[in-house]
């Protein structure tokens, strides 16, 4: 079986990473360790997926203590300069927040801070190892995953570095003989639905069918998909969830015509402190990611482009939030705050 791991530590030196901006016509691996390499990864999505850049985050406060020391004020320069790097995804900065905690209750000496950080990295990933496998276990039953389903973006291992979030849910549901099938927006204008969710299918031997994101509304509405299921990059503490743009029209539009949407993501993705969808920052991109793909040009220059990199999908469209803890229902105030408090 192919290896689809995104991210191995190499403690005391750095990371390796699969980058994901050549997949799939390239498998090429890239070492880094260097905080401005790291940050350069997590910018060009060469790492992504939010539960992954929590890791990812986690990992380069690591290697900030060996590149620039493990004091206080050095940490807090690196941390500051990752956090920078994709403002929407929370898992990212709590993860780092986290790691700045677990270095300061290793008293004052470098040697043991550099060693706190490299451990902590470590059990980020082993956690999330764990979550992805509680989460399965929980989604598996849901209904509407029966026959075929529609995805959006990518939420396997390749966003986590673990067994993934609404594509491993998918997985397992296929695995039980539930499902026949994946439906696969493209994802533009990045694509990670036709690159890398289509890639984790194959290597899952799961039958996927690739739509343009244009499709995704009739699909629904032909009643040939049970339920769409997508992952999240924030979801605000009254259940309105952040995820790759175009999420909110499919939760939209399967609302329409009575099919289940659900998000499926860990509890670091869970941002208490942010009231409502109206208060998560959204990420814009370049003007330069719309009109071409891959060095290849086919809009005029000197257009603008508007390029979110995120939609918010309200709380009221989402029939279901799949946790490590369990399926959350509507009303999600109450559900999250005790799940977070």
């Amino acid at each position: 079986m192919r290896d689809i791991t995104p991210i191995r530590i190499l403690p005391g030196t750095g990371i390796e990473v699969l980058d994901q901006t050549l997949l799939p016509r390239e498998e090429r691996r890239r070492r880094l360790t260097t905080v401005a390499q790291v940050g350069e990864a997590i910018r060009m999505l060469r790492v992504r997926g939010a539960p992954l850049l929590g890791v990812t985050g986690a990992c380069g406060m690591a290697i900030a203590g060996e590149e620039r020391g493990a004091g206080a004020e050095a940490l807090a320069r690196a941390a500051d300069e990752l956090k920078a790097t994709r403002p929407t995804a929370v898992d990212l900065g709590a993860m780092i927040d986290e790691a700045l905690a677990a270095v300061e209750g290793a008293g004052t000496g470098e040697e043991a801070r550099r060693k706190a950080l490299w451990a902590f990295a470590e059990r980020a990933l082993a956690r999330q190892r764990e979550r992805d496998g509680a989460l399965v276990r929980h989604g598996r039953d849901l209904p509407g995953l029966e026959g075929a389903v529609l995805t959006h973006c990518n939420t396997g291992g390749l966003a986590t570095g673990a067994a993934g979030t609404a594509l491993a849910v998918i997985a397992e549901a296929w695995r039980a003989g539930r499902l026949e099938r994946c439906y696969a927006t493209e994802t533009r204008p990045l694509l990670q639905g036709a690159r890398l969710t289509m890639w984790e299918l194959e290597a899952l031997g799961i039958p996927g069918t690739l739509l343009p994101d244009t499709a995704a509304a009739s699909l629904i509405a032909s009643g040939q998909v049970g339920a769409v299921i997508t992952g999240a990059d924030r979801i605000a503490a009254n259940g309105d969830g952040a995820n790759k743009v175009g999420t909110y029209g499919l939760a939209a539009v399967a609302a329409r015509h009575g099919v289940p949407f659900y998000l499926a993501a860990p509890t670091s993705t869970f941002d208490a402190a942010t009231p409502s969808g109206e208060a998560i920052p959204i990420e814009f991109r370049a003007d330069g990611e719309v009109g071409g793909f891959g060095g290849e040009r086919w809009s005029p220059d000197g257009g603008d482009a508007y390029n979110p990199a995120f939609d918010v999908t309200p709380a009221e469209l989402i029939a279901g939030i799949v946790t490590e803890h369990g399926v959350l229902r509507p009303p999600y105030g109450p559900a999250i705050a005790a799940l977070t408090g």
